[in-house]
């Protein structure tokens, strides 16, 4: 975003959407004392302030103010900037008056040079003001105004500036908040540890962005060894770990878009989904599509765009998105149930998805297909989409290996191939349960899980591909030529679905 081009093209409105206020205060001041204009700002609790003077005229009341922003506007030999801030908040009361007034103002700015720059979290204009003015996002700070603040941060409290590295990864850290908000990262890292500690600015990070409740940093995430079996994905993904350092920008090869996991439930694709970005080595971000839909008009399309900025200042980084199906599923016929929202916010993602520039690798998880629409679909959103089935013999193994591991027991003190025999069709969540099913009944006797309790617990669960096999078949022969197959073999023969009861006799 370039203020001072806008400006000097003579655009008479500008919305800022920005939670940063004081920022963009700073920034209309930087672009008005280049082009030589002078900046009022007006506020329902100060008035109009002529910013350099700060001589103040009261009027709370907006239509007053813009009486006053008229008079200006009429004096000669002079060019004005006037923010309004929390204009938005006047504007919901849907007031015709208001909405006259700030026509009659923007064409007489359009003559005079002038320009009302209105300020505020969201923006959503009235039909009668869409096309009076250009609505602009203020992008999240870059490495470049970090490091402003971070320096102002140091001065403040006496201390020399940081390490080069330590101050590289510091400002990676602080990607994705505000200037305030990496301003009481720093301030709280200092009083907390005596130095600037990237960790715990990711920390704080990590918590601002929960609290703004669309968007979380992950922190804990699964490597590949933690996943059974899916070898071709596993290889895929291995592959393009490189693809964001700069000997691949030099070698000319594209950014990786992202990646579509679509599958059985339970067989590991939001595991592989957070698995991705310790393989990439990029940090982690999980997007909640349910809470980007907002019941105030403008509301769902504002937080897709916060998403989208937040997303591109930490890039590089993994955007998840589980579930995918969820969110943009009835987006096709969304015009009679809501306005039109959910087809506006799935057209606004899906031309992100083609046209981003920022490297921000986009791993998206779906259980049914059936419900995304087709363009979702099309080669050119994602790189690669990959079909998860049951897993075969030899993948239940590794689960089995992985699983009784990961609970700090000794695989081996198992047969694990009676056992990836017993637990034919079964998903990988599936044998997790059971193994924790048999902790449960050793535990309650004071003893270690042997092979009857296991197998008890297999017996006692009735498989998804037993409950959804009509669904898990169509869902097979959908991925025939659509998807590629995440294990090992394209051609490997599907899981039966039949309950394993005489193997676990046996095992018995």
């Amino acid at each position: 975003m370039n203020l001072i081009t806008y400006l000097r093209a003579g655009y008479p409105g500008l919305v800022l959407v920005t939670p940063e206020e004081a920022r963009a205060e700073a920034e209309l001041a930087a672009a008005c004392a280049e082009l030589n204009r002078q900046l009022h700002a007006w506020s329902s609790t100060d008035g109009l302030v002529d910013v350099q003077s700060g001589r103040a005229t009261p009027c709370p009341d907006p239509l007053e103010a813009l009486m006053h922003v008229e008079m200006l506007f009429r004096q000669e030999g002079q060019r004005y900037v006037v923010m309004l801030r929390d204009l938005q908040m006047h504007l919901d009361q849907n007031d015709p008056m208001l909405v006259r007034r700030l026509k009659d103002l923007l064409r007489l700015a359009k003559g005079a040079g002038h320009a009302l720059v209105p300020t505020g979290c969201r923006f959503k204009l009235p039909p009668e003001l869409e096309h009076e003015l250009a609505v602009i996002d203020l992008d999240l700070p870059d490495i470049t105004k970090l490091g402003d603040v971070l320096d102002g941060i140091l001065r403040s409290a006496d201390r020399s500036t940081v390490e080069e590295g330590i101050r590289e990864d510091v400002l990676h850290s602080a990607l994705g908040l505000t200037t305030v908000e990496a301003e009481n990262a720093f301030a709280l890292s200092l009083i907390e540890s005596g130095q600037v500690d990237p960790s715990l600015v990711a920390r704080e990070k990590a918590r601002a962005l929960k609290r703004g409740g669309l968007v979380e940093v992950i922190e804990a995430r699964p490597n590949l060894d933690d996943i059974g079996g899916l070898d071709e994905l596993k290889r895929w993904l291995s592959q393009r770990r490189p693809a964001f350092g700069a000997s691949a920008r030099d070698y000319g090869l594209p950014v990786p878009k992202g990646l579509l996991i679509v599958g059985i439930p339970g067989t590991g694709k939001s595991l592989t989904a957070k698995a991705t970005a310790s393989v990439l080595q990029l940090p982690l971000l999980r997007l909640d599509m349910g809470r980007v839909f907002g019941g105030i008009v403008g509301q769902s399309e504002a937080n897709l765009r916060s998403v989208i900025r937040t997303a591109e200042a930490i890039a590089p980084c993994v955007l998840w998105i589980d579930e995918i199906e969820k969110g943009f599923g009835g987006s096709s016929g969304s015009g009679s149930s809501d306005g039109g929202t959910s087809s506006r916010v799935f057209g606004s993602f899906l031309s992100w998805m083609q046209e981003k520039e920022k490297p921000v690798f986009v791993v998206a998880t779906a259980n049914d297909v059936s419900q995304l629409p087709p363009e979702f679909l099309r080669k050119g959103r994602f790189d690669e989409m990959f079909f998860v089935d049951l897993p075969d013999t030899e993948e239940r193994r590794a689960i089995w290996e992985i699983v009784i591991a990961r609970h700090r027991r000794d695989p081996m003190s198992q047969n694990l191939a009676d056992l990836a025999e017993a637990s034919d069709g079964f998903t990988g969540a599936e044998i997790e349960g059971s193994y924790r099913e048999a902790l449960h009944e050793a535990f309650a006797e004071n003893r270690e899980p042997t092979a009857a309790d296991i197998c008890s617990a297999i017996a006692a669960t009735t498989p998804v591909s037993k409950l959804m096999e009509e669904r898990i078949e169509a869902l097979r022969r959908w991925s025939k030529g659509r998807a590629r197959e995440a294990g090992v073999s394209l051609t490997k023969p599907a899981p039966t679905t039949a309950r394993p009861s005489r193997r676990v006799q046996s095992l018995n």
